[in-house]
């Protein structure tokens, strides 16, 4: 009898070869039509990596927009909320985009290559929204997505094995900055970026010299420690780091379905991305409108002390990576839209309801995760008038452990929260890295 054969309409991206002898689970996803890992043999100690030692993302399914012409940057500029004129030769930074009614469409980083030269890394694939936004403007718009490999080499010894690769002075490079080199007679490209808030670098090549890059700095890597790491365990870092998510902490505004779900940038704390100086940018009206009214949402950031990393890995799955449904139940008009409890590090939290939130609110959930079950549960006090809310997050592990801890949230919308540091004494992360690593 013939072997099965396994059909696949997704693609493949110039690392594909490398990343699937390495990825011993077998565990696969959907990154924009991409073969992606969502691991390679353990998240936790993926994620330990990233943290401890240096962990390598396969970059290259990215959504890449090279934009170029006199007009770049007015255009840029007409489209996104952030001033890109302030976004200097050889630098990055980091943009979001809204339509008319202020709604988020998608955030990504914006390299400038050159005075009249940029290009456009998003999530969302945004061919149509781009060349809808041209009309007027006298600029070159190119998907260069397959054209383009890309690794996130992110870790405290990123820099090192970098260096082993012939990357002189990579060390004086400045976050956000952006330097060349050559690999193997070809042109590569090294930005101070990434997606996991700790020292990292995203490496940029043609297609054709990936295989041998990914060789190399293995090879390079290997007394580093370097490993491999899948979407789970950047997903981790991320939330830790407390950078946003398409389709996880906002549903772009291009593809909501009911009403009142897209979210500005106003209510996901992105107020400083978004220079109201500039004359004229898509929402900006709304955005003004919305600023002398009050926001209808808004993000807290709870910092939540929980034993072992497991547990993180399980309530990321649950709550952020795989949106499985919950079972909230709410009093009054407060509840939680998202979550993420992460180990000794922020999570996100999204509240609902109106500036003037009444006496008391809760909200209780209870979930499984793979990994374990738990139960959920935030509660709003108003200690009195004019004084900031005091927001409870507990977690009650299967076990009978309960983690919990305080924050405080201003009494109006759009003033920085307060946090308080839960007083238990934090993991010992030293002890956690020798017990995984041997070191």
């Amino acid at each position: 009898m013939n072997a099965p054969e396994r059909h696949t309409m997704l693609l493949t991206t110039p690392f594909h070869s490398r990343v699937e002898a390495m990825c011993d689970v077998n565990d696969w996803g959907n990154w924009m039509g991409y073969t992606t890992p969502n691991a390679y043999f353990d998240v936790e100690l993926e994620y330990f990596a990233i943290r401890s030692t240096t962990g390598v993302f396969d970059l290259s399914p990215m959504n890449k927009y090279r934009i170029t012409g006199p007009d770049a940057e007015a255009y840029l500029n007409r489209m996104v909320t952030r001033d890109v004129s302030k976004i200097r030769v050889n630098r990055v930074g980091y943009a979001v985009w809204c339509n008319d009614a202020g709604e988020v469409m998608d955030d990504g980083t914006i390299f400038r290559l050159g005075q009249d030269d940029f290009r456009l890394c998003s999530y969302q694939r945004a061919d149509e929204w781009l060349e809808w936004c041209k009309l007027g403007f006298d600029v070159t718009i190119s998907n260069e997505t397959e054209d383009l490999a890309a690794l996130a080499v992110q870790g405290p010894t990123s820099c090192t094995i970098l260096s082993l690769l012939g990357l002189e002075d990579l060390n004086q490079l400045k976050p956000f900055g952006i330097a060349y080199y050559t690999f193997n007679g070809a042109p590569l490209m090294v930005s101070r970026t990434g997606f996991t808030g700790d020292l990292g670098y995203e490496v940029w090549i043609a297609p054709e010299h990936a295989e041998d890059l990914w060789d190399q700095l293995f090879e390079l890597g290997r007394d580093y420690l370097i490993k491999p790491i899948g979407s789970y365990a950047l997903d981790i870092a991320r939330i830790e780091a407390g950078f946003l998510q398409a389709h996880v902490d906002f549903v772009p505004a291009e593809e909501v379905v009911r009403p009142g779900r897209a979210r500005s940038p106003l209510e996901l704390g992105l107020e400083w991305l978004v220079d109201f100086k500039k004359p004229l940018f898509n929402g900006r009206s709304a955005l003004l409108r919305e600023k002398a009214k009050g926001s209808r949402y808004r993000f807290a950031l709870l910092d939540v002390v929980i034993a072992g990393v497991i547990l993180a890995v399980g309530l990321t799955t649950l709550f952020s990576l795989t949106a499985r449904s919950l079972d909230l139940q709410r009093e009054g008009e407060v509840k939680v839209k998202a979550a993420a409890m992460l180990d000794d590090l922020l999570s996100l939290v999204l509240l609902e309801g109106p500036a003037d939130f009444p006496q008391l609110h809760s909200v209780a959930g209870r979930g499984q995760s793979p990994y374990e079950e738990f139960e959920f549960r935030v509660r709003i006090d108003d200690p009195g008038e004019g004084e900031p809310y005091r927001v409870t997050a507990t977690v009650t592990h299967e076990t009978g452990r309960e983690y919990s801890c305080e924050t405080l949230i201003a009494a109006k919308l759009g003033e920085e929260p307060d946090p308080i540091r839960n007083p238990e004494e934090p993991i010992d992360r030293e002890a956690r890295y020798e017990e995984i690593f041997g070191f």
